[in-house]
């Protein structure tokens, strides 16, 4: 179901038009189902259900048989509106659907149905004009999970079952092998297999971070320190507990308060902060500023707490508790373009050390907005003028900004072609004014400054999910928890391998001497499944050889190489990130 007319793309159609025909397929096998919505999402559609017991895999296969055998009907698709009355009539034993009626008999929305053979739908459309332009052998459903009707925890559980459509099989083919690899890649199983992370019901969506997954992080955090001094900022650290006073200042406390976590002290209420940005305002009002002191640049990797709805959470990518490499740039007006320049440069530099594609977006004014139109005209001028100064190519987004300030997002693709939002260049003329910012000009009057927010990584812990399933766990060098792992044959040659692995641990390289009483076939296959750069395994012949002799990590062959070339040569991965 939707509200109203989607876009007018054919493919849209199909898999829209098949998300009835998964409906109709439901409803001629469990006549007692009360029907959700069944919406078009990225590669396909679902439709959520409510029934006594939960769908089986044989379930869906048969229900997948049924609506195949629909879609060879030509079963063609018939809008037509109706009058409040009938649309309760004909809806009258579906509790969701009276629901949405009732919504769109409140807010005066026409109430339009599609007739798809026996079975009609509250639906907006568009469809195909018959499912005679649907490939059958192109449609497969994939999933079944619990979705709480319209999001929202206090409410039911659905059941919701994903399909994909494509235009041919070929597509199809194509789109579930991507997804087998995917399974392959995901992060939360390599962090099992890599020691990288864990989770437990005690913190939900609180990651535990262990060792090796430690290494990656603080890996990137001193990488982040480095591009971040280089770009003329002073690192700052703020409370994670703070009076609800700030945040009513902020207008968080009215908008946002549902998604932070409160904590009572006698009188006073607290939260633990969801944003750094109130925060760094009051280091920035700590003292009078001139706008000889402008830009001040201040960044910090923050610890953020989020109430999120346990539906929603999975894995790295949707935490309750995040890290942030957050900065916040105070400037005036004047300044804005050469510091989205210098933010510009920092973010084309970041993501191509990690080899991952970026697409630019510039989003703009919204119908609701905070501020003078000639301010939002003057902003975004800015910003388009330092993407075209840099020769970044770019999308419009219209109407996508923030309500207090024009945007440009920033995507990534990784190596499955998936895209992700990640990084953002915010300009903000909401919280100088709330939070009464100030600096005095060259003549001596009192202004406000331009606050722009932005995050390299977005979050730590998410940014770590994405870069796991990009490397399939075979992390670049710089990143990897270990870069050799020195593998002794038998008792005799354990007390010249850890000596090696001494020499090696001295000159900054990570490494594990696996000593364990295994097989050298076992210990080889650990390292590989722990992914590591390099294996060494030392016999015999390899104690008594002036060169090393390495395996590399995807590569069949051995290569002889001397110790010091071989130090030499991690060395410079790491120092280079390449």
């Amino acid at each position: 179901m939707s509200s109203q007319e989607g876009p007018n793309d054919h493919i849209h159609n199909v898999r829209h038009s098949c998300s009835h025909m998964l409906a109709a397929a439901v409803t001629q096998l469990f006549p007692d189902v009360k029907l959700g919505i069944g919406p078009v999402i990225e590669n396909g559609f679902y439709y959520d259900f409510q029934f006594p017991r939960s769908f089986t895999d044989d379930d869906v296969k048969k229900i997948e048989k049924r609506m195949k055998k629909l879609l060879a009907q030509n079963i063609p698709f018939r809008r037509k509106e109706v009058l409040p009355d009938e649309a309760l009539a004909i809806s009258q034993n579906q509790p969701y659907k009276i629901e949405l009626i009732k919504e769109l008999i409140r807010d005066k929305k026409p109430i339009i149905y599609y007739e798809s053979g026996p079975f009609t739908d509250l639906c907006g459309g568009p469809h195909v004009a018959s499912t005679k332009e649907i490939n059958p052998d192109a449609v497969k459903l994939v999933s079944s999970a619990g979705a709480y009707w319209r999001g929202n925890e206090e409410n039911p559980m659905l059941q919701r079952i994903y399909g994909v459509a494509f235009e041919t099989r070929k597509e199809l083919d194509e789109y579930l092998t991507r997804q087998e690899e995917i399974k392959k890649r995901d992060h939360r199983r390599l962090g099992i297999e890599l020691d990288l992370f864990s989770f437990d019901a005690v913190a939900p969506g609180a990651p535990f971070w262990h060792p090796h997954g430690m290494i990656v992080f603080k890996e990137l955090e001193k990488f982040s320190r480095e591009l971040h001094t280089a770009g003329g900022y002073d690192e700052i650290s703020t409370p994670i507990l703070v009076k609800k006073s700030l945040w009513e200042k902020s207008g968080h406390w009215r908008h946002y308060q549902e998604n932070m976590f409160l904590v009572q002290d006698k009188q006073e209420v607290y939260s633990l902060k969801p944003m750094n940005c109130p925060e760094a305002t009051l280091i920035y009002k700590a003292k009078l500023r001139s706008y000889r002191e402008l830009p001040v640049r201040l960044y910090e990797i923050g610890r953020l707490h989020r109430n999120e709805i346990s539906g929603a959470l999975g894995g790295l990518f949707r935490v309750r508790q995040i890290t942030m490499d957050d900065a916040h740039i105070f400037c005036t007006p004047e300044q804005i373009e050469v510091e989205v320049t210098g933010v510009l440069a920092m973010v084309k530099k970041c993501y191509k050390i990690f080899g991952l594609p970026v697409r630019f977006f510039l989003s703009t004014m919204p119908d609701e907005h905070l501020g003078d139109e000639k301010v939002w005209q003057s902003a975004e001028k800015a910003l388009a003028s330092a993407l075209e100064r840099n020769k970044v190519e770019f999308e419009m987004k219209p109407k996508d900004g923030a309500f207090y300030g024009p945007k440009i997002d920033i995507e990534i693709s990784d190596a499955m072609g998936r895209s992700w939002q990640v990084a953002t260049i915010q300009l903000d003329f909401n919280l100088p004014e709330r939070l009464d910012l100030e600096y005095i000009d060259e003549h001596g009057e009192t202004r406000r400054p331009v606050m722009i927010h932005r995050a390299l990584y977005g979050s730590f812990e998410r940014f770590i999910g994405i870069l796991t399933e990009h490397y399939g766990g075979a992390f670049p060098v710089w990143l990897s928890p270990i870069h050799v792992a020195i593998i002794p044959v038998g008792k005799g040659h354990n007390t010249f391998a850890k000596k090696l692995g001494k020499e090696f641990t001295t000159a900054g390289l990570r490494v594990h001497v696996d000593d364990a009483n295994e097989t050298v076939g076992y210990k080889i296959r650990q390292a590989e499944r722990k992914k590591v750069p390099y294996m060494l395994v030392i016999g015999d012949k390899e104690m008594k050889s002036t060169k090393l002799h390495i395996r590399i990590r995807g590569k069949k062959t051995i290569s002889a190489v001397t110790k010091k070339k071989f130090i030499q040569d991690i060395q410079d991965k790491i120092s280079k990130r390449t």
